[in-house]
């Protein structure tokens, strides 16, 4: 019983063909087992009961032939050998006669011999196996009258044939086609190195062990005529690489007789990096507090160069400063923000090339660079002088540079902000320096990004779009398959990528293109009909300009006998009386087999019904096989225990196989579980009891929705009381909002199952509302809109208003209108805004079981701008040199800006004077002015006042504040100096304070000691 076997007829005594098959050359298939078959049947013997009896399964060993009777009619089968490749001798005396009408057959024998010439081959194969059959010392049964005249030999193929190039055979579950663990990469070799070589790499797994060629630009690589080409276990090594002639893209075809694959291509590249040219370069001049460029002008090279300057000698590289230098790694050249005294001198540029062998440096004649002193430098706002292109496209998953960079006198500082949206987190390090980094592109990081350069007297912007584009990559690939002869094969490939990847085919490393019965198109693959040459190695190309990925397949068709010994009708099939059952019968077989089902002697078809007594009743029972062979008996009964017998039948032989159907009693659920409700935090049991049969094992499950639970989980929720084995009670500790809901108990055995269901109520504070809209937005107020969420059992009292800006990032409580919100309300005004400032919103119910989970936050919002309500602090000055009136204050915070266009106006008087001056200052950090003028006389009393404006208009100013121009030297010195000495140690020395100082402050006096030596 569960046995299987495959089975053909033959002469009576008759053995079949069990010889193993060696590999050989040409056009071949393999064939694992071979069964024999007589064109004519031996003569029907009368249908007896011990015919019926013997039709069951046979279970062999290997090297046995077996007989078995069925319908009157013998079968032998050979026993399975290992696999072993045939010779083209073999094959012949297994294919000669294997129908050849058979079109998978019939087509792949004529494309490996010529498809007019298949009679001739036919025959020619015949006799190949009527030799074979007479060596091995079976009756010659073409001339054997008791056959009935000439007989065909029908040879059968069992498992996976394959053809391959080469014209070897490739065997199923001994062979393997190649998969590549090491493809080429590119390469930058240096230009002149010719003492070393070049080494691509190329390994594949392969059964057996691959062969290796390679392609450069798609062409043969000439390794047998190049004594420069060598093969390395499959890599490519290149001596003496040369740059006019090695220069291409290269790729690895790994091969086997199971197929070829081709490798990714690999760039190899030369790299070179000349000398700069021996020409002085012209010498700069400049004042004090300007700003310089000094250009590098690199020579001729490849790859991209990494630029440094260095001042005077090696290796005194320049440094940032402060922001004032900077070194564009884009052209190469130094820019100078704002000059001073000491950086005159000679300024050289100095390129490195970094290539995958070494690097080399070379660096410029010298950039002779003077800075006049100004004893005045003159302030200058920003002036943007190095930009990043205005669209810079970059590949997703790397790291993108721009670079901006700005003269200006004081150093302008750099900040990179995104107009279409927030500078992403990753830039941040980068954000207020001169090259903004943006590691792991992401598509979402696309927009327009601005860079600003600002000081106190004035800002610059420039702005770009990043476009981020994307190499290809595999949304879907196909997998190995093992399809039968005469099906349909489909395989489909997807993959993402900006642009849009094209989807090419390649089979055995050539172009697979639409013709008869393929199909192709772009990622679909469709073979119909399938015949033995579809197998191979297949590969999905997908590219586009910036990258090619290939996805490997292997094609496997199967041309194959029935047979069970993999996977039998399962030995012993229990069933639950009352309920259902399904024998499964899946045999290996190829094409597909015809399934049909017995018991005993009777075959069973669809919707038979058989009337059974169980317990003094009459039970209908309903037989059915299903499309895919299964058997499926309902309202199953103790009168349908037996032997159950599967047949499986295709055009190369048949097989079957038995199991045995026992049936047992049924599982009960006797106590279910009941309905309950609890708060939140309380514990609750579950019972559950059930019946089933005493030989089997009962076991217990619980699900939540569906979703089983995990009773065993330490320190969980959910535990299950240990008691009988019939008992399956579960108890939920410290039950929360999450465990409501409908609890399902399962008392089951191997062969049935019972289910009761019970709901669980957890009462506790409201869930988040929804939808959280802002509307009717002012300078200082919005209304806010939501919907109301679930209640959880307990009735909503009230809401709150959380809030939070970039000002403040915590949630807190915000003021509304009306102050206290009831719980059957779903809007309320938000009160209390800051003008101008970005906001969201949450919004919390509570009842009396407590306060909830929050909404969403809702999109960020802007109030309107509205014009300054507060001035300026800080407002002071005084100092600076000769000539000049310094005020100073306090740049207005975030907060209290209200608007954008935002800046300062400053009025100034002379003390006593009516009249005043009135100056703008526009940029919002700035916190000094300076006022000159020839005719100010030192130590003025100014009076001054600020206030702040915006797009918006003018807020009001500030309290008056007294600031004095700059002071002059003292003219006078002490009077009635006197000096004494205290010890040996100590002096005192004195003198008749300073008085009238009318042009400046005295803010104390200097001692200075001469000593003489006697």
């Amino acid at each position: 019983m569960g046995g299987a076997g495959s089975e053909g007829v033959g002469p009576a005594g008759g053995r079949a063909d069990d010889s193993r098959l060696r590999p050989g050359e040409g056009g071949t298939h393999r064939v694992t087992r071979a069964l024999i078959v007589s064109s004519r049947r031996a003569p029907r013997q009368p249908q007896t009961k011990e015919n019926d009896a013997e039709l069951s399964s046979v279970s062999s060993e290997r090297g046995e032939m077996e007989r078995e009777r069925w319908d009157g009619r013998t079968f032998l089968r050979a026993a399975s050998a290992p696999p072993v490749p045939p010779t083209p001798r073999a094959i012949a005396s297994r294919l000669a006669c294997a129908s050849p009408s058979h079109p998978g057959i019939r087509h792949s024998i004529a494309a490996q011999t010529g498809g007019s010439r298949w009679p001739h081959v036919r025959s020619s194969l015949r006799s190949t196996a009527r030799s074979r059959l007479l060596r091995k010392g079976l009756p010659r049964w073409s001339s054997d009258p008791r056959m009935g005249g000439p007989a065909r030999l029908l040879c059968f193929v069992s498992l996976a044939v394959s053809f391959a190039a080469g014209g070897e055979v490739c065997v199923s579950g001994h062979d393997s086609g190649p998969v590549f663990e090491e493809q080429p990469s590119s390469l930058v070799f240096p230009v002149g190195l010719t003492e070393e070589k070049v080494t691509l790499a190329c390994q594949a797994r392969a059964s057996p062990a691959a062969t290796y060629r390679w392609r450069v630009n798609g062409t043969e690589v000439p390794v047998e005529e190049d004594p420069r080409y060598e093969m390395v276990a499959g890599n490519l090594v290149i001596s003496s690489p040369q740059h006019g002639q090695d220069t291409g893209s290269y790729q690895c075809l790994a091969i086997n007789r199971c197929g070829t694959v081709i490798s990714r291509p690999a760039n190899l590249k030369f790299g070179y990096l000349h000398d700069f040219p021996p020409d002085d370069r012209s010498p700069q001049t400049l004042y004090e507090g300007a700003g310089a460029t000094l250009t590098c002008q690199p020579p001729a090279h490849y790859p991209a160069l990494s630029y440094r300057w260095f001042i005077n000698e090696f290796p005194s590289f320049v440094q940032p400063d402060r922001g004032r230098w900077f070194v564009s790694q884009v052209t190469g050249n130094l820019y100078l923000a704002k000059a001073e005294a000491n950086d005159s001198g000679n300024y050289f540029c100095f390129t490195t090339n970094n290539m995958d062998i070494n690097t080399k440096s070379v660096f410029s004649r010298a950039n002779p660079l003077t800075v006049l002193p100004d004893a005045t430098p003159r302030r200058s706002a920003p002036s943007i002088k190095v930009r990043f292109p205005s669209e810079t496209y970059a590949l997703a998953g790397h790291t993108t540079h721009l670079e901006c960079f700005a003269y200006g006198n004081p150093v302008p500082k750099i900040r990179w902000r995104k107009v279409d949206g927030i500078l992403p987190g990753k830039a941040a390090a980068s954000a207020n320096s001169p090259k903004l980094t943006l590691p792991d592109l992401g598509f979402e990081d696309e927009g327009v990004y601005e860079c600003e350069a600002q000081n106190s007297e004035g800002r610059d912007a420039y702005q770009g779009r990043i476009v981020v584009q994307a190499q290809p990559e595999w949304l879907q690939v196909m997998s190995d398959s093992e399809v039968e002869i005469s099906s349909e094969l489909r395989w489909s490939c997807a993959a993402a990528g900006k642009p849009r990847p094209s989807v090419r085919w390649l089979r055995n490393g050539q172009p697979v293109t639409s013709q008869d019965r393929v199909q192709v198109n772009s990622g679909q693959l469709r073979i119909s009909n399938l015949a033995l040459e579809d197998s191979g190695m297949y590969q999905c190309v997908a590219e586009n300009k910036h990258g090619t990925i290939y996805s490997n397949a292997e094609l496997r068709v199967q041309v194959q006998a029935p047979e069970f010994r993999l996977n039998p009708v399962r030995r012993l099939v229990p069933a639950a009386r009352g309920g259902q059952v399904i024998m499964e019968c899946r045999p290996r077989a190829a094409p597909k087999p015809t399934l049909f089902w017995s018991r005993g002697t009777e075959l069973l078809t669809n919707n038979s019904r058989q009337e059974n007594r169980d317990g003094g009743k009459v039970r209908a029972d309903v037989v059915t096989v299903t499309p895919d062979g299964n058997l499926r008996i309902v309202n199953v009964s103790r009168a349908d225990e037996g032997k159950y017998t599967c047949f499986a039948e295709n055009y190369l032989g048949k097989a079957n196989s038995t199991g045995y159907l026992s049936v047992r009693d049924a599982t009960k659920i006797t106590l279910a579980p009941s309905n309950a409700d609890i708060n939140q935090g309380e514990n609750v049991t579950l019972q559950c009891h059930a019946s089933h049969d005493p030989t089997m094992d009962l076991t217990f499950t619980w699900s939540l929705n569906g979703v089983l639970l995990d009773t065993e989980e330490p320190g969980g929720h959910y535990r299950r009381v240990e008691s009988k084995e019939t008992v399956g009670d579960l108890v939920i500790v410290n039950g929360q909002l999450g465990h409501a809901g409908t609890y399902t108990c399962t008392a089951q055995t191997v062969v049935d199952s019972s289910s009761a269901s019970a709901k669980l109520v957890v009462r506790g504070p409201p869930g988040p509302p929804g939808g959280v809209v802002v509307k009717d937005i002012n300078e200082t107020a919005v209304e806010l809109r939501w919907s109301r969420g679930y209640d959880n059992h307990s009735p909503i009292g009230k809401y709150i208003i959380m809030g939070r800006s970039p000002l403040s990032p915590e949630w807190r409580q915000m003021q509304t209108e009306p102050p206290t919100i009831e719980g059957n309300a779903e809007l309320a005004r938000v009160v209390g805004l800051l003008p101008w400032m970005d906001y969201e919103f949450q919004v919390i119910a509570s009842n009396i079981l407590g306060s909830g989970e929050p909404s969403m936050p809702s999109q960020m919002v802007r109030t309107l701008q509205a014009a300054p309500t507060v001035a300026p602090s800080g407002l002071g000055g005084g100092g600076g040199n000769r000539h000049e009136l310094i005020i100073t204050w306090t740049p207005m915070a975030r907060e209290y800006q209200n608007g954008d266009g935002f800046g300062y106006i400053l009025a100034f008087r002379k003390r006593n004077t009516p009249s005043w001056m009135v100056v703008k200052v526009p940029n919002v950090e700035s916190s000094r002015y300076v006022y000159s003028n020839q005719s100010l006389s030192p130590y003025c009393p100014f009076e001054v006042r600020i206030k702040a404006y915006n797009r918006k208009g003018e807020g009001p100013f500030s309290q008056m504040a007294l600031v004095h121009s700059a002071e002059e030297e003292p003219t006078v010195s002490p009077r009635r100096i006197n000096a004494t000495a205290l010890t040996a140690f100590e002096m005192l020395v004195s003198w008749e304070p300073v008085q009238d100082l009318t042009t400046n402050v005295l803010r104390g006096y200097e001692v200075r000691r001469l000593l003489k030596l006697l």
